[in-house]
């Protein structure tokens, strides 16, 4: 029996990508697949948002759009992060399209001008004029799923900078194409909610997304702890009374974190909280008593969402999403078309 299994519902990534173009209002849809897809499956990720509808892919790195491009010939594929001068002929050799985030103008590259309207980071403080092979300027929002004025200035300042140029502009995230019409320009660079997973931490179903992923394990063991007896390293639950415990063979190593202790999981179907230490390689639930050996869990999935694990942990959905890990001997990984 596997330790546990990744399943990945690429209908529903479709599904997603169909909303966000309906947020986009016109404007194209450039599904971002850095991190793997968030930890989804780039490759597959990108192929199901492209028969949906996207224009093209965004990664963050060469390494990651190489992979892509082994795999998909076609698609434009824009690397929004820095890449060294060394690399550049692998770029040009792959028909890739880079983000100038620094002032250097690659020659012989379709480029996107980066502008830092304010998240204070890659990007440039002026436009330059007349350089390169220049097919875009683009800028990313700092807080558009938090700071309403903020966001509006960054939208102006974008809007005022292009102003009058004849090249694609692009600048809303999954936050400022669900929130924010202004933000939509030519088209809109959606990552977070093409999984299903809210930009805002909230629940999905309010954005009209569905989770794209569903995790599930099973219990190990069964067993009994008396009144005064823990599980875990540290003692950190120690049973008031006889408490029935499942222990599961997932852990950090497999991305549920050490902080997701008091956060909660299906245990056939009922929900039970995760007590103490979460281990490398397995975390105990409180149980209202005796299972058998194979009972299933769900640790992500029918109604156990991303963004409750993340609540928990004090972190962001976008962080549990990309530290699950798959591997020999740990998770599979299952595609389906739901």
């Amino acid at each position: 029996m596997e330790r546990s299994r990744f399943t990945i519902d690429l209908g529903a990534v479709r599904r997603n990508a169909a909303r966000l173009l309906r947020a986009a209002g016109g404007a194209e849809l450039w599904a971002v697949v850095k991190a793997d897809g968030y930890g989804h499956g780039a490759t597959d990720v990108a192929r199901a948002a492209l028969d949906a509808g996207a224009s093209a892919l965004c990664v963050a790195t060469l390494a990651e759009a190489l992979s892509l491009r082994a795999a998909l010939a076609e698609p434009r594929i824009l690397v929004m992060g820095p890449v060294p001068d060394d690399e550049l002929a692998e770029a040009r050799a792959a028909r890739l399209e880079l983000a100038v985030v620094d002032g250097r103008i690659p020659e012989g590259l379709p480029v996107h001008l980066k502008l830092d309207t304010g998240m204070g980071r890659w990007g440039l403080s002026e436009l330059p004029a007349g350089v390169g092979e220049v097919v875009g300027v683009m800028s990313h929002l700092a807080s558009a799923e938090s700071d309403p004025d903020f966001t509006r200035a960054q939208i102006e300042r974008f809007r005022e900078s292009t102003s009058g140029l004849a090249v694609t502009k692009h600048l809303a995230n999954s936050a400022g194409t669900l929130g924010y019409p202004e933000a939509r320009f030519d088209a809109v660079r959606c990552g977070i909610a093409l999984y299903g997973i809210s930009p805002g931490g909230g629940d999905p179903a309010a954005d009209g997304l569905e989770p794209v992923l569903r995790w599930e394990s099973y219990v190990a063991l069964s067993k009994r702890l008396e009144a005064g007896e823990s599980t875990g390293y540290g003692r950190r639950f120690v049973a008031d009374a006889p408490t029935w415990i499942g222990i599961v063979p997932v852990g950090y190593a497999d991305g549920f974190r050490r902080d997701l202790s008091g956060t909660e999981v299906l245990v056939e179907g009922e929900r039970r909280r995760v007590v103490g230490t979460v281990s490398m390689d397995a975390l105990a639930v409180e149980l209202g008593g005796d299972v058998a050996r194979g009972t299933p869990v769900t640790l992500i999935g029918d109604g156990v969402l991303v963004e409750e694990h993340a609540r928990v942990a004090g972190t962001i959905g976008y962080e549990i999403a990309t530290g699950l890990r798959t591997g020999p001997g740990r998770a599979r990984r299952v595609l389906v078309d739901g």
